[in-house]
C-alpha cells in the first residue's frame, strides 16, 4: 500500500477572468466534496495580487488520487478557460498512470512538475498513523 500523496497545482488566473474563476472554483469544490469522498483535502488559495492560485489536494494513498483524477479532463477543460497551468508539486508516490498524466500535462503546457517521492513520517487526521 502506498503512503499519503499531497498534490499541489499552481495556475495563473487569466486576465479579466477572476470572477469567472471564483464561481467555477466554488462549483468544482462543491462537486468534488460530493463526488470524491476519498479526497481528504481540497483547498484553493489566491496570491495577494489575485493572479495566481494554488490548489492543495491530500490523499491517503495512490488509489484515492486515481479516483480523484477520474473525470478530471472535463473539469480541466472548464478550468483552462479561466486559468493557465503554472506547475505541479507532488509529495509521495502517485500511481504510474497519474504520474504519466501529470508529465504529459506539464509537457503540453510548459509547466514544471516536481515530485518528492519519499514519505518520511507524519499523520493525516482521520486516516490514522502513517509511519
Amino acid at each position: 500500500m502506498s503512503g499519503p500523496v499531497v498534490f499541489i497545482s499552481h495556475f495563473r488566473v487569466r486576465e479579466g477572468a477572476l470572477d469567472a474563476f471564483e464561481q467555477l472554483n466554488r462549483q468544482i469544490a462543491e462537486s468534488l466534496e460530493a463526488d470524491k469522498p476519498r479526497t481528504l483535502v481540497f483547498l484553493s488559495y489566491l496570491d495577494s495580487e489575485q493572479a495566481r492560485v494554488s490548489f492543495l489536494h491530500v490523499f491517503a494513498d495512490q488509489e484515492s488520487m486515481d479516483l480523484h483524477f477520474e473525470g478530471s479532463d472535463d473539469r480541466s477543460q472548464s478550468a483552462l478557460e479561466v486559468m493557465a497551468a503554472d506547475g505541479w508539486d507532488v509529495y509521495g508516490q502517485p500511481s504510474e498512470a497519474a504520474l504519466a498524466n501529470l508529465r504529459q500535462a506539464a509537457a503540453a503546457s510548459g509547466a514544471v512538475l516536481t515530485v518528492h517521492p519519499t514519505f518520511v513520517a507524519g499523520f493525516l487526521r482521520g486516516a490514522g498513523h502513517l509511519t
